[in-house]
């Protein structure tokens, strides 16, 4: 369909099987392209060992022809967790190691790591990564703390939630240090539907979104973050219409967050990969040419 980016998820213990294993998917994936690039949107760094994930990296980098990114975030669902056998307290720690081991693991260096979580010896991956300097890092943030992570390591960002609590503060730390947040890619989950019936199309992906939602919901709850909080998210409900509306909603929100990579989903749960194939060539032989062409311009 000339996609140039698929993005992978993570969860884990979810009744309906909810992807908890994303590195093999992106094997099957790497063996049948040639040209798109893959990555998560996200990879939970908490249940993830550094060096282990370091070394998959590198064998799909290989696989691929250099084509594998990352996106780390340090999860929140307590369930999950519970399931791994780790304190939702020591997140915030594993996920800073996490980030520090994998920079070092793709310098493509020797090196030896000491932290309160990692502690390691003499390590250098092998094989090496097609990707000079490594795949490509992002970190997500809901928060503010985790907008100044992002700036902090100088990595790509995903930003989710309040706009005044992630994606206004990792622009303001980037700034304040003399830099430009246009010079950084951002990214984001934010599902297209492109269509010309909304009354006969948007329903059964709207019962799916409702599904969907519920779930979330339920993570909100059990953890108590992202949930009852007032004032301007960062946009990822789903924009529906023509190709005309499509590409000017989408041409808005590209140009208010600098918006550099943008993802649909594919297939929302429950429903069969044919029930989408209409809009999605639309949105990529109709809708994406011109967003591209707008952006050169």
């Amino acid at each position: 369909m000339g996609a140039d980016l698929v993005w992978f998820t993570e969860h884990h213990f979810v009744d309906d099987g909810y992807l908890p294993s994303w590195v093999p998917v992106a094997g099957a994936m790497a063996a049948i392209t040639s040209n798109v690039r893959f990555g998560t949107d996200i990879c939970l760094a908490p249940f993830n060992h550094p060096i282990r994930l370091a070394e998959d990296l590198a064998v799909l980098d290989n696989l691929s022809g250099g084509r594998v990114e990352v996106g780390l975030g340090m999860g929140y669902a307590p369930h999950e967790f519970r399931g791994f056998g780790l304190p939702v307290s020591r997140r915030v720690s594993l996920m800073h190691e996490a980030i520090e081991v994998l920079q070092r693991c793709f310098a493509g260096e020797r090196f030896s790591y000491k932290g309160k979580r990692y502690q390691f010896e003499d390590v250098v991956i092998t094989p090496g990564y097609v990707q000079e300097g490594g795949p490509p890092l992002w970190l997500a943030a809901m928060s503010e703390a985790g907008a100044l992570r992002a700036a902090k390591y100088g990595t790509h960002f995903l930003p989710q939630g309040l706009k005044a609590r992630s994606f206004d503060p990792w622009v303001d730390a980037i700034q304040s240090k003399g830099g430009n947040p246009r010079d950084r890619r951002v990214g984001i989950i934010r599902s297209v539907l492109v269509t010309d019936d909304r009354n006969t199309d948007w329903p059964v992906i709207r019962a799916a979104e409702v599904y969907r939602n519920q779930i979330y919901q339920r993570f909100f709850e059990e953890s108590g973050e992202g949930f009852g909080e007032k004032g301007e998210p960062v946009p990822q409900t789903w924009i529906i219409g023509s190709v005309d509306d499509c590409v000017a909603k989408l041409s808005e929100f590209i140009e208010a967050f600098g918006i550099t990579d943008i993802v649909t989903m594919a297939v929302p749960p429950g429903l069969r990969a044919d029930q989408m194939t209409v809009s999605l060539e639309s949105l990529f032989t109709n809708v994406v040419p011109r967003l591209k062409q707008k952006r050169s311009t």
